[in-house]
Formats: C-alpha cells, sequence, structure tokens
C-alpha cells in the first residue's frame, strides 16, 4: 500500500504561481505513474497532469503551458508547479499514484490540497 501527503495549496491571486508537493510512502517500490487531479466544487474530478517512471507527462489541454509535473523518483515526490494561475484553478487538488502489483492496478489518492485562486 501507497500513503501520499501533498502540501503546497493556498490562497494566491490571479496570475500568481503555487507549488505543490506530494511524498509518496510505503510500498512505493511499485509505484509506476504519478500526477495530480482537481476537483471544483460541485464538479466531477478531473485529471491535472501525469508522469511515468520514465519521465513522460500529459497534460490537461487547460493547463498546458501553465503548470509543469516533474519528479523525483529517489525522494518519492511528484511536483506540480502551478504559473500565472486563473479563478477557475480553484479546486482541491488530488495526488495521484498508481501501483502495479503482478496484474492488479491500484490507483492511490492523497487527502487533498486546497488551492484558491481570486480575482
Amino acid at each position: 500500500q501507497v500513503q501520499l501527503v501533498e502540501s503546497g495549496g493556498g490562497l494566491v491571486q490571479a496570475g500568481g504561481s503555487l507549488r505543490l508537493s506530494c511524498v509518496a510512502s510505503g510500498s512505493t517500490f511499485s509505484i509506476n505513474a504519478m500526477g495530480w487531479y482537481r476537483q471544483a466544487p460541485g464538479k466531477q474530478r478531473e485529471l491535472v497532469a501525469t508522469i511515468t517512471s520514465g519521465g513522460n507527462t500529459n497534460y490537461a489541454n487547460s493547463v498546458k503551458g501553465r503548470f509543469t509535473i516533474s519528479r523525483d523518483n529517489a525522494k518519492n515526490t511528484v511536483y506540480l508547479q502551478m504559473n500565472s494561475l486563473k479563478p477557475e484553478d480553484t479546486a482541491v487538488y488530488y495526488c495521484n499514484a498508481v501501483t502495479l502489483v503482478v496484474v492488479t492496478l491500484t490507483y492511490n489518492w492523497g487527502q487533498g490540497t486546497q488551492v484558491t485562486v481570486s480575482s
């Protein structure tokens, strides 16, 4: 099992920046991809960005060019650098780690961190 702890959320004005961090512990050897998702009030959780153990990244169209995901495998940590933030980026951001053990794929989630962007 993998435990995930996020940090770095907060309140920022539009146009500002924040960096989220997520540290994984437990059975980290089984982690394949890691990523960030977000959920705004009244909306479904959506993908923000993902990164594989090999460094391949994927972004939602709404954040391309503004957000950057990175990963430090030695520290079992994934980061999300968020620049040029907009009010519509306001949401709870969740860290995700996908583990693969034999043939069992599991999505592990952190507790979430609030990001609020004021206009």
